[in-house]
């Protein structure tokens, strides 16, 4: 009996979690940028689906070395290669909780995300259209002084109050899934398990 509700337990946490984490699987893609390397951005096509996630600096070029002081953004976008109309929920943007746009140093201290989510509009999906060879991009400052709230699509957010990080090493780096609804009742299109990894450094 007790077999039984452990296996339960496990399969209720690998659902519960799909959205941000998940279970293993050998299916699951993984893109990673390391330091010392020529490349600076992850882009890469899945299934019509294009996904771009890089560090911008502050004349908006790709890195992953910075200087002390220097701020930063985290640009992150879902383009639709597909010859079709596509409804796209940001879910990866709309939450405190997953790892998008944190930043932890190399030795796992969490520094956190430069914004807080405060929560989104209810609104049918209908409100997240992404037309055929459109793109929905998220760009977000590590140090942002703006004071009052702010919106994007249909979610607000306010600042953390974050200070230009110290030199050193770091990453920033999330995992989750991406869920397209489709017109005239074709079944959704659904990319599961998507992981995306910066090494950066402060100099």
């Amino acid at each position: 009996m007790k077999t039984i509700k452990l296996k339960h337990l496990i399969i209720f946490l690998c659902i519960t979690f799909s959205l941000g984490v998940g279970c293993d699987n050998e299916d699951d893609e993984s893109w990673e940028i390391y330091l010392n390397t020529n490349n600076k951005v992850i882009e890469e096509e899945v299934d019509g689906i294009v996904f771009k996630f890089c560090l911008l600096d502050e004349s908006g070029v790709p890195q992953t070395t910075f200087n002390e002081g220097e701020n930063f953004s985290f640009y992150f976008s879902v383009k639709n290669n597909r010859n079709e109309k596509l409804y796209f929920y940001p879910a990866y943007a709309y939450s405190n909780e997953n790892d998008f746009c944190k930043v932890y140093s190399w030795s796992g201290i969490d520094n956190g995300k430069s914004y807080v989510f405060k929560g989104a509009d209810l609104i049918g999906i209908g409100a997240y259209p992404l037309e055929s060879g459109k793109t929905c991009v998220f760009k977000q400052l590590w140090v942002d002084n703006r004071i009052s709230t702010w919106q994007w699509k249909f979610g607000y957010y306010e600042s953390a109050d974050k200070e230009s990080l110290a030199s050193g090493d770091y990453f920033t780096g999330f995992q989750h899934y991406f869920q397209f609804e489709r017109t005239d009742d074709k079944p959704t299109l659904r990319i599961d398990s998507l992981t995306f990894k910066i090494h950066f450094e402060i100099k």
